[in-house]
């Protein structure tokens, strides 16, 4: 395993969380980890160049059959993974043909890649969260288990307690926000063997909890705008990426 290399190109594979929902910039596009990464790594090589093939609810099955062919075809040094987490939260999963497909990927993007990167994905502290804990974590063990064996680095993001902290949270409770991503960016950055820029785990101030009246207004919102939504699509057999095409389809030069 290479550590503290120059990477010249990077590939994004995955769903909203790589496509960088919901760090949302000032015309409503959305940034992200992925983004902010890229532009730390063309800061030190030139020509760099960056592909994001990740579609907001994208299942692991879609990854593996529309991402995972096109990113390894690109040879690009570096690839990141992450994927099975929509399929884990849905009521019903079976988690064993989730982890057979991200081996299937594993096992096409590793030996095309100088560097790949898995992750355990962050977890939102909460009752829902708390409810999908055993497949989570199922799927984790599963993740390290298959690093090891093809020599892919794990970004542990579910083990830092701060990334459960729900003001690292957008206001649907399923992504991160900016500063979220920030820290997602910093850890990814330091499992690469880059030297820290801050401490990604550190735990946020002190503040005061939120009045009732204040809590209920909030989950009021939250069913309305974001929980009945989600819901209805689960449903009728909708995804939130239906029709989307890849944030960023093609490897090609980013600029900072």
């Amino acid at each position: 395993m290479q550590m503290n290399a120059t990477h010249t190109s990077f590939v994004a594979l995955g769903d909203s969380f790589t496509e960088g929902m919901s760090d949302a910039l000032p015309d409503g596009s959305y940034r992200g980890w992925a983004d902010l990464l890229a532009g730390r790594l063309a800061a030190h090589a030139p020509d760099f160049r960056y592909a994001n093939l990740a579609v907001r609810g994208k299942l692991i099955q879609q990854i593996v059959d529309e991402q995972v062919e096109t990113a390894a075809s690109m040879e690009a040094d570096l690839i990141t993974l992450v994927g099975g987490l929509n399929d884990v939260l849905r009521p019903k999963c079976d988690v064993p043909k989730v982890c057979a497909l991200l081996e299937e990927a594993v096992e096409r993007l590793a030996p095309a890649c100088r560097q790949l990167v898995l992750m355990r994905s962050p977890a939102r502290r909460g009752p829902v969260a708390t409810r999908f804990l055993p497949r989570m974590e199922e799927l984790f063990g599963f993740v390290d288990d298959l690093a090891a064996r093809h020599g892919a680095l794990v970004v542990d993001l579910y083990g830092a307690h701060v990334l459960g902290d729900p003001r690292l949270w957008a206001e649907d409770r399923l992504h991160l926000d900016g500063e979220g991503h920030r820290r997602v960016t910093e850890a990814v950055w330091q499992t690469l063997g880059h030297t820290a820029q801050f401490d990604w785990t550190e735990a946020l101030p002190d503040s005061l909890p939120l009045s009732w009246p204040a809590r209920r207004a909030a989950d009021l919102r939250f069913t309305r705008q974001h929980l009945v939504p989600w819901i209805g699509r689960r449903l009728t057999g909708r995804s939130s990426g239906d029709g989307l095409p890849p944030k960023r389809a093609e490897l090609v030069p980013y600029e900072l």
